[in-house]
């Protein structure tokens, strides 16, 4: 599949405010003295099963909310949300994985470089709680709409620095009651730039129960990078 039109914002949140919100079985990292909490708007085109036709493939905007966790000394992330702006992979999706997915509606402009999304949520989860105390998922119309303009060189984040720590993740967790699901995606280092963004519109932090954070964010900005997902598989717990 290949990554297009894609912002990153990253805002440094009080760990203990959101540890209640991440599984138990998930440790939630910090970097700089905070967790941090992270909004991802992006298209992503020609996806499907590798070496399947081109007509059966699917191109669909996304926006995910996610925060930074390690399960058994491994990295990765933790999604609590994930819109999706195709109801068809939006069902597949959350019919068959224990991701929190969402059908949302979507629209992504592009005009010379700049990139207009905008997105409301229009179904509530497919899954259960993802929590094994039984606590209530908050559900709601998540509505998110911003502008973005990339302003700079293309670049790649230094290893060890923060900008790295929060994009270079290629793992991701999901627990449910027999365990915890994995999955995986590769590609190489992403081709970042600055960005110019203005922000219009965001309550998914509100509807999805969190925290809402009070720093300014860190943004950057990929245009294009090809990537590849493994199915989920689930690891044991002990």
């Amino acid at each position: 599949m290949t990554w297009r039109d894609g912002l990153f914002v990253h805002w440094p949140i009080d760990h203990d405010a959101l540890r209640s919100h991440v599984p138990d079985s998930l440790r939630l990292e910090t970097r700089d003295g905070s967790a941090w909490i992270s909004v991802l708007p992006f298209v992503l085109s020609n996806a499907g099963i590798r070496g399947s036709p081109e007509l059966t493939r699917f191109a669909f905007p996304e926006i995910n909310v996610r925060t930074y966790v390690q399960y058994r000394g491994e990295p990765g992330l933790f999604f609590f949300s994930i819109d999706v702006g195709n109801p068809i992979v939006a069902t597949a999706i959350g019919r068959t994985t224990r991701l929190p997915v969402y059908n949302s509606r979507m629209h992504v402009g592009r005009a010379d470089d700049r990139v207009s999304f905008s997105s409301e949520r229009t179904t509530d989860r497919w899954q259960t709680d993802l929590f094994s105390d039984g606590r209530p998922t908050t559900d709601g119309r998540g509505r998110f709409s911003a502008s973005y303009e990339p302003d700079g060189a293309v670049y790649t984040a230094e290893p060890g620095s923060l900008e790295y720590w929060l994009t270079a993740r290629k793992r991701f967790y999901a627990p449910e009651s027999r365990g915890v699901m994995t999955g995986e995606i590769a590609h190489e280092p992403w081709p970042l730039r600055p960005v110019t963004a203005t922000i219009h519109e965001n309550d998914l932090f509100r509807s999805n129960g969190l925290p809402e954070p009070n720093a300014d964010p860190i943004v950057s900005y990929c245009e294009r990078l090809e990537m590849t997902g493994s199915i989920l598989r689930r690891i044991r717990q002990d």
